[in-house]
């Protein structure tokens, strides 16, 4: 797991209570490791396996297998592997970055992330051969973690890997919520949306899943692959209208949404034999950080773990709000440490730049704090990776708009462009811990000094 150390920037190294600082951004990833996560949920004694308070005879069970799926499942399955030992009969593992598995019969495969890609459609077929080979006496344990949607793609009849791509595209350039873009995944992929289960032939399921979703709901997690679909056709169809993009998406996308039968609901007989389990998510990340922020002398305050919409209105909020916490000591005086987790978005324009939602909603609050005192702002994805880069997110104090132009950098110049990882780059101030191997949505830290 990473050190504190692995947070350092130029604004972190030069403030006085920078090694306070990056000692609260480590607690809140260590506190969502995913093996340790899987670990106070599940146990064993002999043959009997219980999982959050359920119990499964393993003796009753022909095979036993592991399928994981998403960035945090190779720590999940290893974890999950020491437990179940000799009784572990075969295991999938498919994962953004291929990590070092401890154990047979786990093998692990490294596919597309976030546009789902070749890799993605090997990935979902190996996984179709898995899970249809299992029967009604057999037990299945998936390991569910963000990005699992890309990762894995089976498209429905009629439906190919590039439109699959195409549609991902022009969701993420739109800026549609995840939650919106799973709506449309689940219906037209046969592993997400309860599809693994229907898969599964009567096999007993269990899900442990860590939730990279606002809210923690089922279905949004990697597109519910063992869990009850709640939306319909009609809101599938009513979210390319939403966005304009019936003209923008290939043809075979609108005859699948509109052509396909349901996926299953909650109540359906299908999921009788199910368990599905919340191990990690990002209030858990957050409360850790508050911890660690109390032990470091700061006064924690937990504002939101729902926050979502456009990164830069993102900003301006929660920049208002830092601005006066430091000038009324409400709703806690200072030193203080204001925390709110969630996941905005960016609607972004042609010829973007680098960077991600991360680093965008840091950008923006460059301005908004601009010669502020006292204050600092820092972004922090919890997988380690924002968007398509190799930074995390970005550390915002009241000094930066200045330092940025005396380098000759203008905010509003690389907002425009969404060059939000050149301008940090730049300061010195891009959080570069690497790869964290979990993935609990977004923390964005507010600093009261």
């Amino acid at each position: 797991m990473l050190s504190a150390e692995s947070f350092w920037t130029d604004s972190l190294r030069t403030a006085p209570e920078g090694e306070s600082i990056t000692r609260i951004l480590a607690a809140a990833i260590r506190a969502v490791e995913p093996g340790e996560a899987a670990q106070r949920f599940v146990s064993r004694s002999d043959d009997n396996l219980v999982v959050a308070g359920r119990t499964y005879d393993l003796s009753a069970f022909g095979r036993v297998c592991l399928l994981g799926i998403g960035k945090a499942s190779a720590a999940m399955a290893d974890a999950l592997a020491d437990i179940l030992g000799p009784r572990l009969e075969a295991g999938l593992i498919i994962t953004k970055h291929t990590q070092t598995i401890h154990h047979f019969p786990l093998t692990i495969l490294e596919s597309d992330h976030p546009v789902p890609g070749e890799r993605s459609l090997q990935a979902g077929q190996k996984t179709l051969e898995l899970v249809s080979s299992l029967g009604p006496d057999d037990l299945l344990i998936c390991l569910i973690s963000g990005g699992g949607s890309a990762l894995v793609t089976a498209p429905a009849d009629g439906v190919t890997l590039a439109d699959m791509q195409a549609l991902t595209s022009v969701l993420l350039a739109c800026g549609a919520r995840i939650g919106e873009i799973n709506t449309l995944r689940r219906r037209l992929d046969r592993v997400k949306g309860g599809g693994l289960v229907k898969l599964a032939n009567g096999a007993t399921v269990v899900s442990l899943i860590l939730s990279d979703v606002v809210g923690n709901p089922l279905e949004a997690i990697a597109s519910g692959p063992t869990a009850p679909d709640p939306t319909t056709r009609a809101e599938a169809l009513a979210i390319l209208s939403k966005y304009h993009l019936e003209e923008q998406i290939p043809s075979s996308i609108n005859h699948a949404l509109s052509s396909s039968p349901e996926t299953p609901k909650s109540g359906d007989p299908l999921f009788e034999r199910v368990q599905n389990v919340i191990v990690g998510s990002n209030l858990i990340a957050a409360q850790a950080a508050l911890k660690q922020a109390e032990e470091e002398g700061f006064h924690p305050y937990l504002l939101r773990t729902d926050l979502q919409g456009e990164a830069r209105q993102a900003a301006f909020e929660l920049s208002t709000f830092l601005r006066q916490a430091r000038l009324t000591g409400s709703p806690v005086p200072p030193p203080a440490c204001i925390v709110a987790g969630g996941e905005t978005t960016v609607t972004l324009s042609p010829n973007a730049g680098r960077g991600g939602r991360n680093t965008e909603l840091a950008l923006a609050a460059v301005r908004e704090l601009a010669d502020f005192p006292g204050v600092m702002l820092i972004t922090l994805a919890t997988d380690g990776e924002d968007g398509p880069t190799d930074a995390t997110g970005a550390v915002v104090t009241g000094e930066s708009y200045r330092r940025a132009g005396e380098l000759g950098l203008w905010v509003e110049d690389f907002l425009d462009r969404h060059d939000s990882y050149s301008f940090f780059e730049k300061l010195g101030d891009l959080l570069k811990p690497g790869p964290t191997g979990t993935n609990v949505n977004d923390l964005v830290f507010l600093f009261s000094l």
